[in-house]
C-alpha cells in the first residue's frame, strides 16, 4: 500500500513536471514556426534584391538598391538564421528533458512490478 502511495506520488510528479515541459516545447515549436515563416520571405527579398543588383549596370542604382533593401534584407536574414539555430537548440534541450523523464518513469515502473 506505501509503495503505491509513494509511486503515485512519483509519477503525479514526473507527470506534472512533463506537462510543463511540454507546454514550454508547444511554445518553442510555435515560436520555430513563426520564425520559420519570417526567415522564408526574407530569404525570398535578399535573393530579388541579390538578383536585381546582378541585372542593372547602374552603379547610383545598385548602390541604392543595396542601402534601401539589400543589406538591411541580409542582416535580418542572419538574425533570423541565427534565431532558428536557438531555438532547434531550445528544442533539443527540452525534449531531452522529456526523454530522461520518461526513462525514470519506465525505470521507477519496473521497480515497482518487480516487488
Amino acid at each position: 500500500m506505501e509503495e503505491t502511495m509513494v509511486k503515485s506520488y512519483l509519477q503525479k510528479s514526473l507527470d506534472e513536471w512533463k506537462d510543463d515541459i511540454s507546454l514550454v516545447l508547444t511554445e518553442i515549436a510555435n515560436e520555430y514556426d513563426e520564425v520559420a515563416q519570417e526567415l522564408k520571405v526574407y530569404s525570398y527579398k535578399y535573393g530579388i534584391t541579390k538578383q536585381v543588383i546582378q541585372s542593372t549596370v547602374n552603379e547610383e542604382i545598385i548602390e541604392k538598391i543595396r542601402d534601401m533593401y539589400h543589406k538591411p534584407f541580409e542582416e535580418s536574414y542572419n538574425q533570423l538564421k541565427e534565431y532558428i539555430k536557438d531555438l532547434e537548440e531550445k528544442r533539443r534541450v527540452f525534449q531531452m528533458f522529456i526523454q530522461k523523464i520518461e526513462e525514470v518513469t519506465r525505470k521507477e515502473s519496473a521497480k515497482i512490478t518487480t516487488y
